[in-house]
């Protein structure tokens, strides 16, 4: 067994310096034909943020914030897990694995973790705890094929038991969401439930007939993605070293890359900044630099796509559908996979990055749905 050693996140003074210098450097476009963001992030705001991220972003108090709750790493199947672990003051909460997705990170969960282990009722206490992906943040880069969806809801699995959880609920949007599922399929004994806040569906296998208002939405917004939100998938699907050159030798690059997302995913009216602050897209988009996992991350999608795994999720779920998600999903569409739908709310603001946009409305949902499975 892999012993379990205390890790800090920290940036190098040099790796600044260098960010620094790249950023004075970056050799930029022109502005696009268009005035609004259908060809992608507008030139005077990515230079805007840039700036600011070379200049006015405080690098110490952003790594302040990542190190504000402990952090681990163990070997797993001979990979380094970087993890976040927090124990409740309760010694009887339930654990709790938070799972994010790309182009997220641990960074999406800081905002919930106290309210999930320290809540006002007690009974709704939780021992977090919050990897990062294979290949993402400060867990180690694969060096082979084979870490994909399954493979690392088995490491999951292994963490949990390493760390002494023989029971537990697992979380998740995005990637994460499909890891949570993948992990309920691998130990149904040992998940109480599964909370997501992208649920994956086959739309071959739901009725399309007598339509809802809100599945006409929702196809509707499956179409508009189809059409201009795959370009991202399909490069990281199919050529992640390629796309990995770019956006690990430029940081203008890797922060426009994931920006993007931050504009088109949240709830945010046209502006990412009226859903999040400049610095918690930066602090998230800093992991992906100084990490270099741009090419690593988007791996996940080569390794996973070819192949997703739809088959039923029979353990207790719960689903949250905000808004703004890429996929809202209807509640009989999701009963045709997950068997065992006990909660499905909508929500009214948010979008897919649900913990990072409205922490509060998250941590209400998730106690939500674990006071059915406790």
């Amino acid at each position: 067994m892999s012993e379990v050693v205390p890790f800090t996140a920290h940036f190098t003074d040099d790796a600044i310096v260098d960010l620094r210098d790249r950023l004075r450097r970056t050799r930029w476009p022109e502005t696009a034909t268009v005035d609004d963001w259908s060809q992608g992030v507008p030139l005077d705001y990515l230079r805007e943020l840039c700036a600011y991220w070379g200049a006015g972003y405080d690098f110490t108090a952003a790594q302040q914030r990542l190190n504000r709750f402990p952090q681990f790493r163990t070997v797993i199947d001979g990979l380094g897990i970087h993890f976040i672990h927090v124990r409740s003051p309760r010694p009887d909460a339930l654990p709790l694995v938070l799972t994010h997705g790309w182009p997220g990170s641990i960074v999406e969960f800081l905002d919930v973790i106290d309210g999930l282990t320290n809540p006002p009722d007690t009974s709704d206490a939780f021992h977090v705890v919050v990897p990062s992906l294979p290949g993402y943040g400060f867990s180690d880069r694969p060096s082979s094929t084979g870490w994909g969806i399954e493979h690392t809801a088995r490491a999951w699995g292994e963490l949990m038991r390493r760390l002494g959880y023989e029971r537990y609920g697992a979380q998740g949007g995005d990637w994460g969401a499909m890891v949570t599922t993948a992990l309920a399929q691998a130990f149904p004994h040992h998940v109480a439930g599964v909370h997501v806040n992208l649920p994956i569906v086959s739309l071959e296998n739901v009725a399309m007939h007598d339509l809802t208002t809100d599945e006409q939405h929702a196809l509707a917004m499956i179409a508009d993605h189809q059409r201009w939100g795959r370009g991202y998938s399909e490069e990281q699907s199919t050529r992640p070293q390629t796309i990995g050159y770019g956006l690990t030798d430029s940081p203008a690059a890797q922060c426009a890359w994931i920006l993007e997302k931050f504009w088109a995913w949240t709830d945010c009216d046209g502006h990412p900044e009226r859903a999040l602050s400049k610095e918690q897209m930066l602090d998230n988009i800093s992991v992906y630099w100084f990490t270099a996992t741009a090419a690593s991350s988007a791996r996940m999608y080569w390794e996973s796509l070819r192949g997703v795994n739809l088959e039923p999720v029979r353990v207790p779920s719960g689903i949250s559908v905000f808004p703004r998600e890429i996929f809202p999903m209807s509640r009989r569409w999701c009963e045709s996979r997950y068997t065992d739908l006990r909660m499905f709310n909508r929500l009214a603001r948010g979008g897919h990055f649900a913990a990072l946009e409205q922490p509060a409305v998250f941590v209400d949902e998730v106690r939500s749905f674990f006071r059915l499975v406790r």
